[in-house]
């Protein structure tokens, strides 16, 4: 009986010291389960482009009427040592476009020296503001432009369609002109200013003569003299 006494005395006295040993161990969170890595999912897919969303700008074509087209028709150069000759119309074929306006009061001016690259290649027929200006041929009108140089324009062409006569630094269209209409040889289609570049203190009828592309485009061709054209 007294060795069982002893024996019991013993586990007792060793729980004890077992469970003062637990206490004083660290206390440390059971780890969390491993996750195992997704290999066979899909990589989170990208923003999006913004320059491929967008709409393609739209392609902007200039209205010609809002351009400056130069004083001048623009010009096709001829074939350098072609032997090729600027276009002329028969001696004698054109009106004096300013009304009351002697041949012999006009100065050929074509080829004065305008800068340092190019020459007139049109006459400046000079008159007071309001003077009447007249159609020099037949023909019908192509073009009513306003431009920075040449100011208020007419371009005119030929019954052919192969030349076209140019009125520029008008004051104002005589009434009822319009594009497309046709008119005759002396009609009254503006009148004499100062409009675009030309000195107000020199009114003037700029006044051109141009051979046509095959296109027939009114701002573009061939200057002629329009000098030797005129009849009075």
């Amino acid at each position: 009986m007294r060795w069982l006494l002893t024996f019991l005395l013993g586990v007792a006295v060793g729980a004890g010291g077992l469970f003062a040993w637990l206490r004083q161990m660290p206390h440390q969170p059971a780890a969390a389960p491993a996750v195992a890595a997704n290999t066979g999912s899909l990589p989170a897919p990208a923003g999006p482009d913004i320059e491929s969303t967008l709409p393609p700008a739209p392609k902007v074509t200039p209205d010609l009427t809002e351009l400056d087209l130069p004083l001048r028709p623009s010009t096709t150069a001829l074939p350098v040592d072609s032997g090729a000759a600027a276009p002329a119309l028969p001696a004698g074929k054109l009106m004096v476009p300013v009304d009351g306006m002697a041949l012999a009061n006009i100065k050929d001016n074509f080829d004065q020296p305008r800068g340092a690259e190019r020459h007139h290649e049109a006459l400046d027929i000079m008159a007071p503001k309001g003077t009447k200006v007249l159609a020099v041929a037949d023909g019908k009108v192509a073009k009513l432009f306003t431009s920075k140089p040449g100011g208020l324009t007419i371009y005119q062409f030929d019954p052919t369609e192969k030349y076209a006569y140019y009125y520029a630094h008008l004051d104002h269209y005589a009434d009822g002109i319009k594009e497309g209409m046709d008119i005759k040889r002396g009609d009254l289609i503006g009148y004499v200013g100062a409009t675009g570049n030309a000195d107000p203190n020199a009114p003037h009828l700029h006044f051109a003569v141009f051979e046509l592309t095959p296109e027939k485009q009114w701002w573009k061709g061939t200057p002629v003299n329009p000098y030797p054209l005129l009849a009075q």
